[in-house]
């Protein structure tokens, strides 16, 4: 197989799970980092390249929020992703290579990562132009699992707002790649995921039992109210919260029990609006809500999934996540190739959590998740 292969433009203790009426610290995901200096330039394909074994004598985490830059993904949008990353150099970007990636794993112990497309994603209101983008990172995802079975995997890009092309690249990841599940962007053209015009997508997903990663970007309808912070800054985290507020009160996490959601950043600043979100929905009647929520918004949330990327680093915001969502559904993110993946493992190891339940945030939340990597023996 060759290595082939959205959003709008760039315009304590966790025992109890959320309780009705809980508070939770405030705490924004902090901006991404570049990558370090010194980043090797973009290489010959991996063709060729040494087989990485998996880190030896290390916490071997399994690392759930982890970025893929395909060569031909980026030539072909550099323009959009830098003015949608609002802070990096295009090299940040044409430097990353597979070899890059396994480096910054091993120095923190990750003995496999799940790769995904971050915002601007794949879909440009393009039509077909998006389903090449979707095909073109996709292989090239596939690719790197074959070469490295034990260190990486793969959440399939989708074009959402085309559903025609949607379903058939949902149908192609799993069937022919075999990926590990699908990866989206908290909203596409201003509309979050609850929207209606995306439910026969959250449906097949649904029925395929999918693993559905869930990247911020920015809505299309915000502005950059402060020119001198990058959008970024704040609408990742608030998008965040946006669409999980929008897949709960649409009724598609009740719709679609079997789909395993994984969120991004601790939720974004879900924790420090819980309060609001527990008691919304009152423009819903009576029979609404017990359509849509027939088991309640706390039940909801508890079963999803949320990775610490970013927020591992703001001990605030990181207090909140544990207090907030049961210890199961947390999940290892390094957002790498961006920062220093080194730091949010130094911070997850600074927070003082019993050996269990760092270890199941490392790897063992993870493994039930995936399964081909579970029997790679990652």
């Amino acid at each position: 197989m060759a290595y082939r292969s959205a959003c709008c433009p760039a315009h304590g203790n966790g025992r109890r799970g959320i309780l009705a009426g809980g508070l939770a610290a405030a705490g924004a995901a902090l901006a991404a980092q570049l990558m370090p200096a010194g980043a090797a330039a973009q290489s010959a394909p991996v063709e060729g390249a040494p087989s990485a074994a998996p880190v030896a004598g290390g916490p071997r985490i399994i690392d759930t929020h982890h970025h893929l830059y395909p060569p031909k993904y980026v030539a072909q949008n550099l323009r959009r992703i830098v003015d949608d990353s609002g802070m990096l150099p295009p090299s940040a970007f044409q430097n990353w290579t597979p070899q890059l990636a396994l480096r910054q794993m091993d120095e923190a112990g990750i003995s496999a990562a799940v790769s995904s497309i971050t915002s601007p994603g794949i879909w440009f209101d393009d039509g077909e132009a998006a389903r090449t983008r979707a095909r073109i990172c996709n292989e090239y995802g596939a690719r790197m699992s074959t070469d490295y079975p034990q260190r990486f995997g793969m959440f399939a890009a989708i074009p959402v707002p085309d559903v025609e092309g949607s379903l058939r690249e949902i149908e192609y990841a799993y069937d022919v790649l075999k990926l590990e599940g699908i990866g989206v962007l908290t909203s596409y053209a201003g509309k979050q995921l609850g929207d209606p015009a995306f439910a026969p997508v959250f449906d097949e997903l649904n029925r395929r039992k999918a693993v559905v990663f869930v990247h911020p970007t920015m809505s299309c309808c915000e502005g950059n109210l402060f020119p001198e912070v990058t959008r970024p800054t704040i609408e990742f985290s608030t998008d965040t919260a946006r669409t999980i507020t929008s897949l709960l009160f649409s009724g598609t996490f009740s719709r679609c029990p079997d789909i395993r959601f994984i969120f991004s950043h601790g939720g974004g600043v879900l924790p420090s609006i819980i309060q609001r979100v527990l008691t919304a929905g009152r423009n819903l009647t009576p029979e609404q809500r017990a359509a849509r929520l027939p088991k309640g918004v706390a039940y909801e949330l508890n079963r999803q999934y949320y990775d610490i990327a970013s927020i591992a680093l703001n001990r605030a915001g990181m207090a909140a996540v544990l207090e907030l969502f049961p210890p199961t559904q947390l999940l290892y993110g390094s957002d790498a190739p961006f920062g220093s993946t080194t730091r949010i493992a130094n911070a997850l190891l600074g927070l003082g959590l019993p050996a269990e339940r760092l270890r199941a945030v490392q790897r063992g939340n993870a493994l039930p998740l995936l399964p081909r990597l579970a029997a790679a023996g990652a």
